[in-house]
């Protein structure tokens, strides 16, 4: 950092197994791509081509290169992985994501009904080769999934090879772990933890008020997704509490007796 300050939380340098931040790429050009590297690489772990982008992002091949270069994990959207499905073709999307030298994909079933073991065959199998991350829930308003549902199949996801799991909300942020207002849906994600370690959960938070409330939860280093490419510093300074909503989460008492 650019100078010191005492009472900050310790965050590890990258590349991080926990505090992980991922950003969804809606569409960015390749300039703006380099641009954000410049401004953020060292505060992103992951880049996600954002749903179906990558088929018609122009110059994808050197997006992916700038964002490789500084040291970001790079994947596609689970819903392209499950376009390939829906279309029979998941030697196609092999040989996709070897033709772009890719290191990490998603397996998600929330456009389309897969069945839990079929989804684990697809997940052991992707396992083997690449960097699995699986996401759970449904992109539908209103469709709901019971506690105990949400909590097996992330146990069965992670122990079919899945290097976290990912807990959906869209990138609007009103389904899934969310109602539809965009507050939390406190007593599901407390079940769940109770059951799977926060640290194997890439918790979606796309709006301010989700990122706030996981940061007080989870403290610092609670791993977050479908962050725009403008909110990852202004992110980054939530988890460090140097923002208003979590100003006085990692101070002293004393100091916070004293100023609050």
């Amino acid at each position: 950092m650019n100078f010191e300050l005492p009472h900050i939380p310790n965050r590890d340098n990258a590349p991080r197994e926990n505090g992980l931040t991922m950003m969804m790429d809606k569409g960015l050009s390749w300039r703006e791509a380099e641009n954000f590297v410049d401004a953020s690489a060292h505060l992103t772990d992951l880049v996600k081509f954002g749903f179906g982008t990558s088929y018609v992002t122009k110059d994808l091949q050197k997006k992916l290169d700038i964002y490789k270069a500084a040291g970001i994990k790079t994947y596609f959207g689970g819903t392209l992985f499950e376009a390939f499905i829906a279309r029979g073709m998941f030697d196609d999307f092999r040989r996709l994501m070897d033709k772009y030298n890719m290191e990490t994909c998603e397996v998600s079933d929330g456009s389309i009904e897969l069945p839990q073991d079929k989804k684990c065959e697809y997940i052991v199998s992707l396992a083997k080769d690449y960097r699995v991350l699986s996401e759970v829930g449904s992109k539908e308003e209103g469709i709901f999934i019971s506690p105990n549902k949400w909590i097996s199949m992330m146990e069965t996801e992670l122990a079919a090879g899945s290097w976290k799991v990912i807990a959906e909300a869209r990138e609007s942020g009103n389904v899934g772990i969310y109602r539809p207002n965009g507050t939390a849906h406190v007593s599901l994600v407390n079940k769940i933890i109770a059951k799977i370690k926060p640290e194997n959960i890439l918790w979606e938070a796309p709006k301010k008020a989700q990122q706030v409330w996981f940061i007080k939860q989870f403290g610092a280093n609670v791993n977050l997704g479908n962050i725009a490419f403008n909110e990852v510093i202004p992110l980054e300074c939530l988890r460090l509490g140097l923002r208003g909503d979590t100003f006085f989460d990692s101070l002293p008492e004393a100091m916070v007796s004293e100023f609050k």
